[in-house]
């Protein structure tokens, strides 16, 4: 079940960016100059990008000039999936990717989005990132990459050319979706936009903020206001780039980045809501889940994780992911929140 037209539309999503809030950094220096090239489908310009280009100055700084950030914006060195194998023949050093391209690198981080419908709010989506990616990243250190930190880039909704409410108004998930009866339409990312346009697809998973910045509202005016999936990132370097660099020097890159991702997430998150807001002003109808079509829902996933499990998401990170759903809501439960 690999081709996900989830997958298609996430891949237009972008992973958290990196904004360098921290103050100026003490000076200190790398083993050897050491540049590193980062991949990202953040377009040229945006904050995604800017915020990178401020991290590499802060890199800088912090480094007396000897570690540089090289960013390649926009895609030009194509999808995450050629992003990763970029990086691992040593092409790219580093990248700014979803889950869809970390997946390729250690299956395990599907568990983080691939349980729609797990996460009803932040906190509870917090709670399970604290506790689960300190092991996440142990798998990628294992595969020979270093995580520099975890970010979202929103939740996940549902556009579609018209009004849809029930699961049997849409379409998605493709191998999975085509045992349900469903048709999806299996896409590159750039054809998604004309597929709309031209029908062979009706409806689209994707998170608000990248509708807005790609313009699928315009193609498809009608979102349903239910929080189908958390859309996860990270920024990793690999290994033998990231060893180049002293340790007192790894150390202050990684407050900034940690920093930032700290900033970054709370930025992100308002603008999931903002987004919104200026595509309804652009024409976009909001329409609200009803009880009876969130039910729905709930119920489909009742179908959808015995074939999510062991296939999408390891099996073992998938239990963990609902355990730790259900201490959050016990723990907050019992403190009367």
């Amino acid at each position: 079940m690999k081709n996900l037209t989830c997958k298609l539309a996430m891949i237009l999503a972008l992973s958290l960016a990196v904004y360098g809030s921290a103050g100026p950094l003490r000076e200190v220096r790398a083993a050897q100059a050491v540049t590193v090239k980062l991949g990202t489908l953040a377009p040229s310009g945006s904050s995604y990008h800017t915020a990178l280009i401020e991290m590499g100055q802060k890199w800088r700084d912090a480094t007396a000039g000897a570690v540089k950030l090289t960013i390649y914006p926009d895609g030009t060195q194509g999808g995450e999936a050629n992003m990763v194998r970029m990086m691992r023949a040593g092409i790219l050093a580093a990248g700014m990717l979803t889950v869809v391209g970390l997946g390729d690198i250690e299956p395990s981080v599907a568990g983080l989005s691939y349980l729609p419908m797990t996460f009803t709010s932040w906190n509870e989506y917090d709670y399970v990132v604290g506790r689960l990616t300190p092991r996440l990243e142990k798998m990628i250190l294992d595969k020979g990459f270093v995580v520099l930190f975890w970010g979202d880039a929103g939740f996940v909704r549902f556009f579609s050319k018209t009004p849809a409410q029930h699961p049997d108004d849409n379409t998605f998930q493709v191998d999975l979706m085509k045992s349900l009866g469903y048709n999806p339409v299996p896409l590159e990312t750039a054809d998604i936009l004309p597929g709309l346009r031209t029908g062979l697809i009706t409806a689209i998973p994707i998170t608000t903020n990248q509708a807005l910045m790609g313009q699928i509202y315009a193609a498809a005016p009608n979102m349903l206001d239910l929080k189908w999936s958390v859309l996860s990132g990270a920024t990793i370097v690999r290994k033998n780039i990231w060893d180049k660099i002293a340790p007192e020097a790894q150390g202050k890159l990684r407050e900034a980045a940690a920093a930032a991702g700290e900033k970054l997430r709370a930025a992100s998150r308002k603008e999931d809501v903002d987004a919104i807001t200026a595509m309804q002003n652009k024409g976009l109808k909001v329409n609200p889940a009803t009880p009876e079509a969130e039910a729905a829902w709930r119920q489909l996933t009742t179908i959808l994780y015995p074939q999510i499990r062991g296939k999408m998401v390891p099996a073992d990170i998938f239990d963990e992911v609902l355990r730790l759903v259900a201490e959050y809501r016990a723990n907050s439960k019992g403190a009367g929140k």
